[in-house]
């Protein structure tokens, strides 16, 4: 979450005029993450969090993101609920922006999750996929394996300036990525982003999952690698197998991995380490003047991903076999 695009009272209040809210009792932005523009919005019938929709979003892909949250909380996941108007509609526009309200959820998120976290996020990560099989919407990746190249071109001139020598780092890895990604293996409906800061909790319990706009079909195993990532290295860099072993554990409590997803695990987590270090990168050399957003450090998953450059097998990622 971030803010890109500011809102002004007339405008907001244009939009919100044909929902059922009551009066704005107060909007203040967000400046966590680095995609949307997003605001805490306080009306009369409660909270709720305004969204205005850029950058990589893709308008066209809204539907299904607001879809998806409806048909996961159908099937008893809980996530945030688009707020329809009173003409049926979950998207409109404010500011120039795509636009949508969905519910506030209860809870914190965790900056430094331990073991039980982690298997909390694995359980939660295999009931999403299974509850994702009979959702009839489809997203290919749009930052997925072909997609990397294109996504570091832009910024190939300047990448050396933080770090000399990741220009051919990135080159080899990206050699590499593209002839060993593993293909046809079980996929599905995954999260994609599904970071400590989207999962929010109360007390030991997860209270619900966040941030469903990197949501797509790919890999089951490809959506696992990214939590490892995500929740199983500790500030100083150093990967925590513990955490690992419980998040992996935890999901296939639910949902086992087959043979070769076990055996691909190692080549998706060193690829999803770069697909977030690229975007990263990205974002870092092109922060938009004045706007209220703070980019995260791309050099942690180019740390990552060295890390993984060292793996041989998925035992060293916390897999039991």
């Amino acid at each position: 979450m971030a803010v890109y695009t500011e809102v002004v009272d007339a405008d907001l209040a244009a939009f919100l005029a044909d929902y059922e809210l009551g009066r704005v009792l107060a909007l203040k932005g967000i400046a966590e993450g680095v995609e949307n523009s997003n605001f805490l919005l306080h009306v009369e019938a409660g909270y709720f969090i305004l969204t205005l929709y850029e950058k990589r979003v893709d308008e066209r892909n809204l539907p299904f993101f607001l879809g998806l949250m409806e048909h996961l909380a159908a099937r008893g996941l809980t996530c945030p609920q688009p707020v329809r108007s009173r003409s049926g509609v979950a998207l409109g526009r404010l500011a120039g922006r795509p636009a949508a309200i969905v519910t506030f959820l209860e809870g914190l998120s965790r900056s430094r999750p331990d073991a039980k976290d982690c298997a909390a996020l694995g359980e939660s990560l295999a009931r999403l996929h299974l509850a994702g099989a009979d959702f009839s919407g489809f997203r290919a990746n749009a930052l997925g394996l072909s997609a990397w190249p294109a996504l570091f071109e832009p910024v190939r001139a300047r990448a050396d300036e933080g770090r000399p020598g990741l220009v051919s780092l990135i080159d080899g890895e990206l050699a590499f990525l593209e002839r060993n990604w593993p293909r046809d293996l079980p996929s599905g409906l995954i999260h994609a982003d599904l970071f400590p800061d989207n999962v929010l909790f109360i007390g030991d319990k997860i209270s619900g999952l966040i941030d469903f706009y990197f949501a797509c079909v790919d890999a089951f195993a490809y959506d696992i690698a990214i939590c490892l990532n995500a929740w199983c290295f500790e500030p100083d860099g150093a990967f925590e197998i513990v955490k690992a072993r419980s998040l992996i554990g935890a999901y296939e409590r639910i949902r086992a991995l087959r043979s070769d997803e076990a055996e691909a695990l190692p080549i998706l987590a060193r690829g999803a380490a770069l697909r977030f270090a690229l975007t990263r990168l990205v974002d870092w050399l092109n922060v938009p003047a004045g706007a209220l957003v703070h980019p995260k450090d791309p050099g942690e998953y180019i740390r990552k991903l060295e890390f993984h450059q060292t793996i041989r097998c998925g035992r060293e990622l916390g897999l039991a076999q």
